[in-house]
């Protein structure tokens, strides 16, 4: 509780000057109130919930989900943010380097490709292979990719030996 101490002076002086208050405060209440506050905020708010996305392997591709040759474009991630990709079938000669900066356009350009075939841009298929040696931000920089482009359907899969090979050819 505040209490109120008046001090008064003895002796002669005693007369001439008015007598100084000190107040103190006790602010033992106002601390309680502190922690019933933040004891409250804590319980009645709701934390916020993990959201996961949704990862599909073309092992969990549902039956006659195929995707044609022209329509799909594989990623390969590696090692120094270097991203390898090619269209259909893998063939060496057909594995292109490419950085994070570019991988959007050559998206982009695949998609409007389709377009222009006549066929449904829906039908892209976008599949994402990463070597050992990749980082994770670069899988993140990919699926950001994904989502950034609206690609309906992608996949995730283990990298082939021939495409090990390849990647090693280009990267030396």
């Amino acid at each position: 509780m505040a209490d109120i101490e008046i001090k008064t002076k003895k002796g002669k002086c005693a007369t001439k000057a008015p007598a100084k208050k000190v107040i103190r405060v006790d602010l033992t209440p106002m601390v309680d109130l502190g922690f019933l506050l933040i004891t409250f905020f804590v319980f009645t708010t709701t934390m916020a919930k993990a959201t996961v996305m949704d990862i599909v392997t073309p092992v969990d591709a549902p039956p006659g989900n195929t995707v044609c040759n022209s329509c799909a474009l594989t990623v390969l991630l590696d090692k120094d943010n270097a991203v390898y990709y090619y269209t259909g079938a893998f063939e060496r000669v057909n594995l292109q380097k490419s950085g994070f900066a570019a991988i959007r356009e050559v998206i982009q350009q695949r998609k409007q490709l389709l377009d222009s075939m006549g066929r449904d841009k829906s039908q892209f298929a976008l599949i994402i292979k990463s070597s050992d040696s990749a980082r994770f931000k670069n899988f993140v920089d990919i699926t950001d990719e994904v989502t950034i482009n609206n690609v309906k359907h992608y996949y995730i899969d283990e990298l082939t030996a021939e495409e090990k090979e390849a990647m090693e050819l280009l990267h030396n």
